[in-house]
């Protein structure tokens, strides 16, 4: 399983437009894709934008995308772009 840890760059944090870009990304990839907190929370679906907003992620927050199958490396370094643009 692929992984990609990130600190999430965006003033918002990840929610509203960073969340809505993530989720339409990770939509796009065959595999299952989990978004978790770093220091501890369950990890939830990154294909959903209620359990990302859930999440309450804040800018300077780490998070952990997860994905596993072919092509999962090139989608978790598309989703930590994102995860961390300012």
């Amino acid at each position: 399983m692929g992984e990609r840890k990130v600190t999430v760059a965006a003033e918002v944090g990840l929610h509203a437009r960073p969340a809505a870009t993530f989720v339409q990304r990770a939509k796009q990839a065959p595999m299952d894709i989990t978004v978790a907190k770093a220091h501890g929370g369950d990890a939830v679906n990154a294909k959903s934008i209620l359990a990302i907003m859930g999440l309450d992620v804040r800018q300077g927050e780490t998070v952990v995308i997860s994905a596993e199958g072919e092509g999962s490396e090139e989608v978790l370094d598309e989703l930590a772009e994102i995860a961390g643009k300012p």
